[in-house]
C-alpha cells in the first residue's frame, strides 16, 4: 500500500535533513543517541513509500525493543517500537484527513468487539477528566491512543490475505526466538538460578513476568501452526515441532507461575471453542471469583490469609517458591493480596471514575492492611495492583472494569462463532491460535497489569484486531458458499 503522494514532496527532503542534523548533532555533542536520528529518518521515508512494509518492520521490532534509562528518565518509552507507534499515529491522522469516510470500513465499526473497545476508550477519557493526577493520566491516554491506532486499527488495513498472516507469524517468531536464545544462554551461565532470571532477561524485557507473558501468549499460536505445515517439506514440520519443544522449557525457566497456568487455560479455551462450550467458561470463571470474594469479605475472613512477616520472603529456588505459595509464605503472592485489599478499599471512595489512569501508586498505601505487609511493600519499582480487573476498578472505576469483563466474554464468544463458520482449515487454525493467545494473555493479566506494556499490549490488541478481520472473512466465505450452493441447485 502506498502512502500519501501529496506529502512526499516536502516530507522526504525533511527526513533527509533530519538525518543529516542527527549526524551533525552527534559530531558536535558526542551523544550517541543522536545517531538514531538517521534511522528514524529512513523509517519515515519507508512509511511514505510503502507504509505496509514499514508496518512489518514495526512488528519485527516488538520482541527486540527495550527500555533505555535515558528514555525512561525523560520520555518513559521503549525503543524502537514506541517511537514507530508515534509515527503511525501521525500517519493515521494524515490518512484520516485525506479520506475520512473510507479509511476504516463500516464492517469494522459495526463489529461488537470494536464497539466495546470504543466504549472503553471513551470511558478512559472520562476517567482522565476526573483524575487526581492529570499529567500522568494524560500521558497514559496518549500511550493508549497510539497503541490502539497501531495494533487495533492498522491491522484492519494490513491483513488482507493468507500471506499477511504468515508474514506476521514469522516476523514475530524470529526475533522472539532470538531474544529467548540470548536470555537462556545468559541464564545458563548462572546455572539457571531462580533468583538470577531477572538479570538474565534485562534489558530486553522489563521483568521476568513480561518475558513469560510474551512467550506464553505466542506458544499457542506456534502450536496451531504445526497442523498447517501438513504437506510442507519435512524440515519445515520438524522446525516448527522443534520450536514448540524449545518453548516449553523456556517458559518453565521463566519461573512464572501465571505463565504456566496461562498455557493450561489457553488449551482449555481451544478445546471449549471446538466443542462449542466456550460461552460457559467466563461466566463460570466470574461466578467462582465472585463467590470467593463474597466469602472472604463476609466477617472479614480475608484476615485469616495474612502472612507471617518474618517467614514470608523470596525463596531461593522454584520448588521452594511453589511450596511456599501453597503454604501462604510466598512473598509475591502475599504482596498481591496486600495490593488487592488496598485496591478494593480505595474503590469505595471513587467507584465511578477511580483515582485516574496511572495514579494507583500515589494513593494506595493508606488503604492497605498492615498485617499483609511484606518485605517488598515499599514498592520502589512503583508497580500497581497485580490484577487487571482491580487495576481498571481502582483507576477508572466500575464501568471500566465491567467493560473489560464484557470484552473477555465477547472475544471468546466471537472466536467460537468465527471458528465454526470457517470451512478453510488455514483460517480455522488461525482463529483458534489467536483466541488461545488472547486467553493466555487474559490469565497472565489476571495476576498483573501488563496490557500497558508495549510487547504484551501489542499482542493483546493485535489478537482482537485479527479476530475482527477473520470475522469479516468468515462471513464473506459463508456468503460465497451459500451462493454456490444455490447456483448448483438451480
Amino acid at each position: 500500500m502506498q502512502a500519501l503522494p501529496a506529502y512526499q514532496k516536502w516530507f522526504e527532503p525533511a527526513a533527509v535533513a533530519l538525518a543529516l542534523a542527527g549526524v551533525a548533532l552527534y559530531a558536535f555533542t558526542g551523544t550517541y543517541l543522536f545517531l538514531a536520528v538517521p534511522f528514524v529518518a529512513l523509517f519515515i521515508v519507508l512509511m511514505l513509500l510503502n507504509w505496509k512494509l514499514a508496518y512489518w518492520v514495526l512488528l519485527f521490532t516488538i520482541p527486540l525493543s527495550t527500555h533505555l534509562e535515558f528514555f525512561n528518565a525523560t520520555l518513559s518509552t521503549t525503543v524502537p517500537d514506541e517511537p514507530m507507534m508515534w509515527l503511525y499515529l501521525l500517519l493515521f491522522v494524515l490518512l484520516l484527513a485525506s479520506r475520512p469516510r473510507d479509511l476504516l470500513p463500516e464492517w469494522w465499526w459495526r463489529n461488537p468487539l470494536t464497539l466495546i473497545l470504543a466504549l472503553q476508550y471513551l470511558w478512559l477519557i472520562v476517567a482522565v477528566i476526573f483524575t487526581e493526577q492529570p499529567l500522568v493520566s494524560v500521558k497514559f491516554l496518549m500511550a493508549k491512543t497510539w497503541f490502539l491506532v497501531s495494533f487495533l486499527m492498522f491491522p484492519i488495513l494490513v491483513f488482507r490475505e493468507k500471506k499477511d498472516f504468515r508474514t506476521a507469524f514469522w516476523l514475530l517468531l524470529i526475533p522472539m526466538v532470538l531474544t529467548m536464545l540470548i536470555i537462556i544462554f545468559r541464564h545458563m551461565q548462572w546455572g539457571f538460578n531462580f533468583r538470577k532470571v531477572k538479570k538474565a532477561i534485562s534489558p530486553i524485557y522489563y521483568n521476568h513476568v513480561e518475558y513469560s507473558t510474551v512467550i506464553s501468549m505466542f506458544f499457542p499460536v506456534l502450536c496451531m501452526a504445526l497442523p498447517l505445515t501438513k504437506g510442507k517439506p519435512l524440515w519445515i514440520r520438524l522446525s516448527v515441532l522443534g520450536l514448540i519443544l524449545f518453548f516449553l522449557p523456556a517458559i518453565y525457566l521463566t519461573y512464572a507461575r501465571a505463565a504456566m497456568v496461562a498455557i493450561v487455560f489457553a488449551a482449555g479455551i481451544g478445546v471449549a471453542i471446538r466443542l462449542r462450550l466456550v460461552n460457559w467458561v467466563m461466566p463460570v470463571f466470574y461466578g467462582v471469583i465472585a463467590l470467593l470474594v463474597v466469602y472472604l469479605a463476609r466477617n472479614n475472613h480475608y484476615i485469616d490469609l495474612r502472612p507471617n512477616y518474618e517467614r514470608t520472603y523470596m525463596h531461593g529456588n522454584f520448588a521452594s517458591h511453589m511450596a511456599a505459595t501453597f503454604r501462604g509464605q510466598d512473598m509475591s503472592s502475599m504482596e498481591r493480596l496486600y495490593r488487592w485489599i488496598a485496591a478494593v478499599r480505595m474503590s469505595e471512595e471513587r467507584p465511578w471514575t477511580g483515582v485516574g489512569p496511572n495514579a494507583f501508586y500515589n494513593y494506595y498505601k493508606p488503604y492497605a492492611v498492615s498485617s499483609f505487609r511484606t518485605y517488598v511493600s515499599r514498592n520502589p519499582e512503583r508497580s500497581t495492583t497485580h490484577n487487571y480487573f482491580l487495576y481498571m476498578l481502582v483507576e477508572q472505576g466500575w464501568p471500566a472494569m465491567i467493560l473489560y469483563g464484557i470484552l473477555i466474554v465477547a472475544v471468546f464468544a466471537r472466536a467460537q462463532r468465527i471458528y465454526h463458520r470457517f470451512k478453510d482449515p488455514f483460517y480455522r487454525y488461525c482463529t483458534l491460535g489467536i483466541a488461545m493467545m488472547f486467553a493466555a494473555g487474559f490469565i497472565n493479566n489476571f495476576f498483573s497489569e501488563l496490557l500497558e506494556t508495549h510487547k504484551v499490549g501489542a499482542l493483546f490488541y493485535i489478537s482482537i484486531a485479527l479476530l475482527i478481520v477473520l470475522d469479516r472473512k468468515s462471513k464473506e466465505q459463508e456468503a460465497e458458499q451459500g451462493r454456490a450452493e444455490r447456483t448448483s441447485l438451480a
